[in-house]
């Protein structure tokens, strides 16, 4: 009825609509009520029990909240309670372990203390240390325990330490029972003197008597337990000193020693007796063979002992006696056998060098034979290979002796000399004909100097003698020096490349320490004898002559690192020259001094009336003369001629000139004084060239007195001074011949006319004169 309304009601709003269409919205509304309740019908169902849901959980929250407020207060306290109680427990029961296990570490000290003292006094010593090292052990772990800071450790630590030291000591008997060392007690000759190792003895009773089986323990017993106890090292280390000291070094150093050995029941005795020997120093093979003896017998008779050494990175755990001595005095022996044998048997000569194949393979058997002993471990120690490597220190020896005699040589006495002249040749050795053939062949020294003439056909030809070292005198220690390098540099041409290379640079460093050490060594010598300058002048010139061709002769001989013009001393050429020419230009100035400080006492040759002043003059010109004379005495038969005249010629011209200049500076000369000083100036030209003694012969030394004007610059000044001292002024004006007369060449314009002013009076004639000197 009411949809009926509503669809009148609503007609008149929709008129334009129909019926129909009307109809059909009302229908579909009428279907979604009906939708609406029955969805609603089913919902009530669900709120209700939904609400008696709700109330139920209401109810067991209330519960809940109720139990958790009992459980807070009464159950929480006696869960705490519980776990403190817990607690105390379990640290209680931390405290009985640690009590039980301290107790139990207590019961095995004291277990293993109590065996210990049992398996010593049964002398079962390997029983013993290793009841030591347990109880070692349990204190240690005593000590580690937390908490176990009992005060019974440390008498306990105390009591282990005097059980060791007692075990040590009763060891320490055994092992000097087993070994005897009987060593010289005299202190008058040193401990590794040959006196001193002829009375020492060596006992080794490592095989006790029947009677002594019981009581002395066997070797192996008693290293067992000094290993064990952590001490086999130290004492296998003062055996090993002692062995070095008393037996293995004093076979390497004195060849007289010869060892014995002697087998008694249950003892070896190992002593020495001395022999004598020809020889300073023992060659290698005698060496091994005496200490291969050694081991040999302490290998059969004490060190081939199996040990268990704690430690040792072994797959068995164990190891000989034999290599533990090896390991502390191998390197020590092999420094010594080196330094005191082998250094000595390297060759001096190359051709030495083949036969030193016999001490390599003696080195080899030596070595393998240790290692059969297990005394050595390894391939190739150091001693094989210094041995092998003789070639180098062949070349390193030869240039050591080259260089040790070379200073010995340039340390000596300059003043014993020889006599040099241009036929001189250094007296070389010959070389053994090279059996090989790879060498090239030497030629003769002397031939490599002056024996290959030139044909130049009909060209001048020069004298045999134009490159020759003049006549002089060297010092003999350079002449053997000079021999001693070329005999250096043949023992190179045979040598291998290496060697060849060390040996030439080893030559060169000789001639580089000459210029160093000589004029070092002998400075004071140098400045204060002539003579001695006059020496080292011509070693230093001779030395320079010999390296101008020192290279050249040697240089197809050598290797090819230094054919290839590397062969050459030539740069130390100039180096020498000017060493020497420095040597005697020194001596040259100290005599000059001289010179001067005698003309310095002649008071300027003024006043020569006054008998005091030409006296003192007189003395000066008489010194200087002896001055020179004697130092040509000195230089005689030294120095070359031309070197000799150059030298002698300077000191006159200097002892000329300052006589002629302090003459010139005179202002005024009475006719006495002029006579005077003529007087003297005759002396010096009279006596003057008979400084001029080059020669020991007289009559050779005419030639060298005649040709003073030669060395001598001032000479026809001075005697062009002794003109003027005598002329009259037209004779002085005459010499001078309008400035072309020898006095023009010898004097100064100004020198002249102070002359003259000197010795003339102021006169019209005087002054004619003067203007005639122009």
């Amino acid at each position: 009825g009411s949809l009926v309304a509503e669809v009148l009601a609503c007609s008149g709003k929709l008129g334009k609509e129909s019926l129909g269409a009307r109809v059909r919205r009302l229908s579909r509304r009428e279907e979604v009520c009906t939708m609406i309740y029955k969805r609603y019908s089913e919902f009530l169902p669900s709120m209700q029990s939904t609400e008696e849901l709700m109330l139920r959980v209401d109810q067991v929250s209330g519960n809940i909240d109720a139990l958790r407020a009992g459980i807070e207060n009464e159950v929480q306290r006696d869960v705490n309670v519980a776990v403190a109680e817990f607690t105390e427990l379990k640290q209680q029961l931390e405290r009985d372990t640690q009590v039980l296990s301290a107790l139990k570490k207590l019961q095995e000290f004291d277990r293993a203390m109590k065996e210990h003292r049992t398996a010593l006094l049964e002398k079962k010593y390997i029983a013993a240390a290793q009841q030591l090292e347990k109880a070692r052990s349990s204190l240690r772990n005593l000590k580690s325990c937390k908490g176990s800071e009992l005060k019974i450790l440390r008498a306990l630590g105390t009591e282990l330490t005097v059980q060791t030291q007692n075990v040590l000591f009763h060891l320490e008997e055994e092992w000097q029972k087993l070994i005897v060392w009987q060593l010289p007690h005299s202190k008058g000759a040193p401990e590794s003197s040959v006196e001193a190792v002829v009375q020492s003895e060596l006992h080794l009773h490592t095989v006790p008597s029947k009677e002594e089986e019981v009581s002395s323990p066997p070797v192996v017993s008693l290293l067992q337990a000094f290993a064990v106890l952590g001490e086999l090292h130290s004492r296998l280390k003062t055996f090993g000193q002692l062995l070095l000291k008393y037996i293995l070094k004093p076979l390497i150093s004195y060849p007289s020693l010869q060892p014995l050995t002697e087998k008694r029941p249950g003892v070896f005795i190992l002593r020495f007796k001395s022999e004598e020997s020809a020889l300073d120093q023992s060659s290698p093979m005698e060496v091994f063979d005496k200490i291969k003896l050694i081991f040999e017998v302490l290998h059969k008779y004490l060190l081939n002992v199996p040990l268990e050494q704690p430690g040792e990175d072994r797959k068995d755990g164990r190891v000989t006696l034999t290599e533990l001595l090896g390991d502390l005095i191998w390197e020590e022996l092999s420094d010594c056998l080196i330094q005191n044998c082998l250094v000595n048997s390297i060759p001096t000569n190359s051709s030495k060098l083949e036969q030193y194949t016999e001490v390599i393979k003696s080195t080899e058997e030596f070595e393998k034979a240790l290692k059969n002993m297990q005394f050595l471990k390894g391939d190739t120690t150091d001693l094989l290979k210094y041995a092998r490597n003789v070639n180098s220190h062949f070349a390193n020896k030869k240039c050591q002796d080259v260089i040790a005699a070379a200073r010995n040589l340039m340390t000596s006495e300059i003043h014993n000399t020889v006599k040099i002249t241009p036929d001189s040749r250094v007296a070389l050795p010959q070389l053994p004909h090279p059996g090989s053939g790879d060498h090239l062949k030497m030629q003769k020294p002397s031939t490599l100097l002056h024996d290959s003439p030139v044909n130049l056909e009909n060209e001048p030809k020069l004298s045999q003698y134009t490159f020759c070292l003049p006549t002089c005198r060297i010092s003999s220690s350079v002449e053997q020096l000079m021999e001693l390098v070329y005999q250096t540099l043949l023992e190179a041409t045979g040598s291998t490349d290496q060697c060849c290379v060390q040996l030439f640079y080893s030559v060169r460093r000789t001639f580089q320490l000459f210029c160093e050490v000589v004029p070092t060594y002998h400075k004071e010598s140098l400045q204060k004898f002539p003579q001695l300058a006059a020496i080292h002048h011509n070693n230093c010139m001779y030395l320079a002559h010999h390296l101008l061709t020192l290279g050249h002769q040697f240089r197809y001989q050598t290797t090819t690192m230094l054919s290839n013009e590397a062969a050459s001393f030539v740069d130390l050429v100039p180096a020498f020259r000017r060493l020497g020419m420095e040597c005697i230009k020194a001596q040259m100035r100290v005599q000059r001094e001289e010179i001067l400080e005698r003309l310095s006492n002649a008071r300027n040759f003024s006043n020569m009336d006054d008998e005091e002043n030409f006296h003192a003059a007189n003395k000066a010109i008489r010194q200087i003369l002896h001055q020179l004379k004697r130092l040509g005495q000195v230089w005689q038969d030294v120095l070359p001629v031309n070197v000799y005249c150059k030298a002698m010629g300077t000191l006159l011209n200097t002892a000329l000139a300052e006589i002629v200049t302090r003459i010139v500076a005179l202002e005024d000369i009475s006719a006495e004084d002029a006579d005077r000083l003529h007087s003297l100036c005759k002396i010096m030209v009279d006596e003057g060239p008979q400084v001029f003694t080059p020669l020991p012969e007289k009559e050779e030394n005419k030639k060298y007195q005649e040709e003073v004007p030669v060395y001598v610059k001032k000479w026809m000044t001075f005697k062009e001074l002794m003109i003027i001292l005598q002329a009259n002024l037209q004779e002085i004006v005459d010499q001078w011949a309008d400035g072309k007369g020898p006095l023009a060449a010898a004097f100064s314009v100004a020198e002249v006319k102070s002359l003259i002013r000197a010795l003339f009076q102021n006169t019209e004639r005087r002054a004619a004169a003067l203007a005639k000197i122009k």
